[in-house]
């Protein structure tokens, strides 16, 4: 890192009431090695505003999966993706954190710190779909909410003996039932599946400046293709993105871009 490098810290609310403690340290490190303006902002309206007036300063987020693709986003938007790099420090909830230690930023808060300081930028690819929206990581077809976990509770008797009876008296299941989907899906312009064929879904990921797709039929083995742009149209679905579902939509259209943004990650 020069010595001349500005860093401008942006703290997500979230990060800021979920754990004080790791935003401080994160800023302790930073600021050490670096010359820093911290920005706190406290609505996305304001964390456009400290992004945009960034001048020369190179951005720095404190926050989870969700303020890393917020940011990712707007820059997108803004058509300033190309210049430089984005670093992260990831705080909040593991489950919120996933995307972020898939692309390969470091889990513990001081040395995610001390790679924003002495790391270098690697350039990543993107998947853009036709609403100009972004994928980082993962995308899957069909997308659903997770389902949710219940309550947690102290066993009791009573709940032991009704589980047991629940289990003695269950039928046994014959077969699993699997939800397939009716999708025309193309691979520039190659047809891999259409309506008249159930799809049990499709996984997408972006890498090596094409995206590889696996179509899952519902009664034959997967197919793989690579193409830089996939269509996928039919009855209303749902898609999952880097973990958030977005839909119903029936028709969308995503484009494969390489080296399209700059995270800065440990070096080799």
């Amino acid at each position: 890192m020069s010595d001349h490098d500005q860093l401008l810290v942006i703290v997500d609310p979230v990060a800021r009431r979920s754990d004080g403690e790791s935003v401080r340290i994160a800023k302790d490190v930073l600021s050490a090695g670096a010359e820093t303006k911290i920005c706190l902002p406290d609505s996305p309206e304001e964390f456009s505003r400290a992004l945009a007036r960034r001048g020369s300063r190179r951005p720095v987020l404190l926050g989870d999966d969700r303020a890393l693709l917020r940011t990712v986003a707007l820059l997108h938007r803004e058509r300033e993706l190309a210049e430089g790099g984005l670093s992260l420090v990831p705080i909040g909830a593991p489950d919120a954190l996933e995307l972020a230690h898939a692309l390969g930023v470091p889990r513990s808060t001081p040395a995610a710190a001390r790679t924003v300081l002495e790391g270098t930028v690697r350039r990543l690819d993107l998947l853009v779909d036709d609403s100009d929206g972004v994928v980082l990581g993962d995308l899957r077809i069909p997308g659903g909410p997770a389902a949710p976990k219940p309550a947690s509770a102290a066993p009791t008797v009573w709940g032991t003996c009704r589980s047991l009876v629940r289990t003695l008296v269950r039928p046994a299941p014959t077969a699993l039932a699997v939800r397939t989907h009716r999708l025309r899906v193309e691979a520039d312009g190659v047809l891999l599946a259409d309506v008249d064929t159930p799809l049990e879904g499709l996984t997408v990921r972006s890498a090596g400046g094409s995206a590889t797709v696996v179509v899952h039929p519902a009664a034959a083995p997967p197919r793989y293709a690579t193409a830089r742009t996939l269509t996928v149209s039919g009855p209303d679905f749902r898609y999952r993105a880097d973990g958030r579902v977005t839909g119903p939509v029936r028709r969308r259209t995503w484009t494969s871009r390489a080296n399209a943004w700059g995270l800065t990650l440990p070096r080799d």
